[in-house]
């Protein structure tokens, strides 16, 4: 099953996103004071527009097939300072103040644990 469409995002917005098969978007989560790269998590209209609207970060969970909110199960929260759409349209940066950990594993980001060179 594909994420869910939404007329809810600013149309302009959504005419600026290319997406995948899916009809989903990476959203690359960075920290607004150390600039960590925190995690990557995929976004359809419905969830940026929850993450623009709501100011906490909201993921389409392509294993569930659901929406998701960071922290909430966990209490390692993200509040949204910015999200910004690269220059190809593809892939969205969102900049948060993280609170906790953000990967599921308890690591500070999710690209702590294997560098490859």
């Amino acid at each position: 099953m594909d994420a869910v469409p939404s007329t809810s995002l600013d149309p302009q917005v959504s005419a600026r996103l290319k997406r995948d098969d899916n009809g989903l978007v990476p959203a690359v989560v960075q920290d607004a004071t150390s600039r960590a790269v925190l995690m990557l998590g995929w976004m359809d209209d419905e969830a940026l527009h929850r993450t623009l609207t709501t100011g906490r970060s909201t993921f389409w969970s392509r294993s569930r097939q659901e929406y998701w909110v960071k922290g909430e199960t966990s209490g390692h929260t993200q509040t949204v300072r910015e999200v910004r759409l690269d220059c190809d349209g593809d892939t969205l940066l969102v900049v948060v103040d993280q609170i906790g950990p953000a990967c599921h594993t308890g690591a500070a980001t999710c690209f702590d644990a294997d560098r490859l060179r």
